[in-house]
């Protein structure tokens, strides 16, 4: 456990919170995350201003709440424009940032401790990404993004750089450096795992993916890439000028890699958020494809004109309460419609009028595309 942090209470539902995590298998546990959610929201109440000023003026306190759907939930925009966190501001130790196409603002994620974020990310990473890789083995990761030296403050970038260090074998690493997704290294990368039948995982923005379809096309190339790879891609399209739908992407993907739809994945995930939500098909492969979790994690579809739950199969408002936010705020309005999918949801859109914004576009501005 860090230093920094020395409240008692704090480091007890940090405690909790990553025993859970760390658990084998982690399994779901409705009566441990109602207590801890509500351990939770009393501590936040209590130490995060902004937000306790948020709960009285909807009639929310932690007298009153006893059910963890009650928690208010703060829109993502909120980061935007003030502090939210519940530790003082002398122990931050990271800031992650979201990045914005229409104001020049930026929400920011403060956190005391990495801890919890990257044991929320090792578990749910290796379930729905790699399902299939055995404890001990290794695999060969291609990062369709910049590292950590080339954006700091991107969550994304630490995301990949944990993966990286978790899981990377020999022949892993990031393909945008300085800015330019370096094509030649990747290529090369491809090819040697082609040609010597090593499975491969391709990740990175769904904008990056498009500049290496274009350079391939240009090029009129194309890789069979050996059976038990996959891709996974984290959107990265909010703003941009060019615009393909998912399903026609992967089509393309497909086209140019050889790896089937059926082992691409599409990860769900915001710099708020200490965790990440996956589509189900490389883990469920004969169900249909749905976004699940960590048991950390709660998704709730909310009506946005009567403010209630949705009904089975309505569409509403994405509401996330995440544990791994213990340094922040767990409860999280987002600006992106869903509806409830069986265990699992799905992912409609933005709200009419959402600003849009994503930590995957952080990514993207540092890349320059494709070279002349």
């Amino acid at each position: 456990m860090t230093e920094s942090r020395t409240d008692p209470r704090r480091s007890a539902i940090d405690g909790a919170v990553l025993e859970w995590m760390r658990e084998p298998v982690p399994c779901e546990d409705d009566a441990r995350f109602e207590r801890l959610a509500l351990q939770l929201f009393e501590f936040q109440f209590e130490h995060c201003s902004a937000y306790r000023s948020f709960c009285r003026g909807r009639d929310r306190t932690p007298k009153t709440v006893t059910d963890w759907r009650e928690v208010p939930a703060v829109p993502t925009g909120s980061f935007k424009e003030m502090a939210l966190h519940s530790f003082p501001s002398d122990r931050c130790v990271r800031r992650f940032r979201t990045s914005g196409t229409s104001t020049a603002v930026r929400g920011t994620l403060h956190l005391d401790t990495l801890e919890l974020y990257e044991a929320s990310l090792r578990p749910t990473f290796r379930r729905y990404v790699f399902p299939d890789l055995v404890k001990g083995q290794r695999a060969v990761i291609r990062v369709l993004a910049p590292s950590e030296a080339d954006a700091p403050e991107s969550s994304l970038s630490h995301m990949f750089a944990v993966v990286l260090d978790d899981i990377g074998a020999r022949g892993s690493g990031f393909d945008v450096v300085n800015g330019v997704l370096e094509y030649e290294g990747l290529f090369a990368s491809l090819e040697s795992c082609a040609g010597e039948g090593v499975p491969v995982a391709l990740c990175g923005t769904a904008f990056a993916f498009v500049h290496m379809i274009d350079e391939l096309s240009r090029r009129r190339e194309r890789y069979v890439l050996p059976e038990g790879s996959r891709l996974m891609e984290c959107g990265g399209f909010k703003g941009r000028s060019r615009e393909i739908p998912r399903p026609e992407l992967y089509a393309l993907l497909e086209r140019a890699l050889g790896i089937p739809m059926e082992r691409m994945v599409n990860q769900y995930g915001m710099t708020e958020l200490g965790s990440q939500f996956y589509d189900s098909v490389l883990l469920y492969p004969d169900e249909l494809r749905r976004k699940l979790g960590p048991p950390w994690a709660r998704v709730v579809i909310v009506d946005p004109e009567r403010g209630e739950i949705a009904g089975p199969g309505e569409v509403g408002g994405l509401v996330i309460y995440d544990l791994a936010n213990t340094g922040s705020v767990f409860a999280i309005q987002t600006a992106d419609l869903g509806r409830r999918l069986f265990d699992g949801f799905e992912v409609i859109g933005r709200e009419p009028g959402a600003e849009e914004r994503g930590c995957s576009i952080a990514a993207d501005e540092l890349l320059a595309g494709p070279r002349a």
